[in-house]
């Protein structure tokens, strides 16, 4: 298995390079009214309307203003599509069985909610997120379509 490997903060994540549209420099995003706080704005994509999520917020971590090495993933998962706003692309990593570790126990369902696994790499723990969990309901598209 392949997986992309990003920065968000101090902390690696990684995502199935098959959910990967695209790879784009950050540009300024328009706000989109009541939203989440982890929904940094939306962006024009080739005409079409993008939410972008910011990675950090929505796994809990301190928010962060984008800088020049900042990009947006464009991911997809069925018919869903967000911007995942990172510090940076890290690596292409492949993936053995053996390299792959689960979830520890927390005592909440939160952690397993967001991350499929752990990856361990050199002396690094990678976590891999879920992509269907990380995206905006159906709700938050509409009202991105309709602004």
């Amino acid at each position: 298995m392949e997986l992309l490997s990003v920065r968000s903060g101090a902390q690696e994540f990684a995502m199935d390079i098959r959910s990967i549209r695209e790879i784009r420099g950050w540009i300024a995003s328009t706000y989109l009214p009541h939203a989440p706080g982890f929904i940094k704005g939306m962006i024009n994509l080739r005409g079409t309307v993008l939410v972008v999520v910011d990675l950090a917020v929505r796994l809990g971590l301190p928010a962060w203003e984008p800088g020049p090495a900042s990009v947006v993933v464009v991911v997809e998962a069925g018919d869903k599509v967000a911007g995942l706003l990172v510090d940076a692309v890290c690596d292409i990593i492949t993936v053995t069985d053996d390299m792959r570790q689960p979830i520890p126990e927390t005592g909440t369902a939160a952690p397993k909610e967001f991350l499929e696994g752990l990856v361990m790499l050199d002396n690094r723990i990678i976590s891999v997120i879920s992509i269907p969990a990380l995206m905006p309901d159906a709700e938050m598209q509409e009202m991105a379509e309709a602004v």
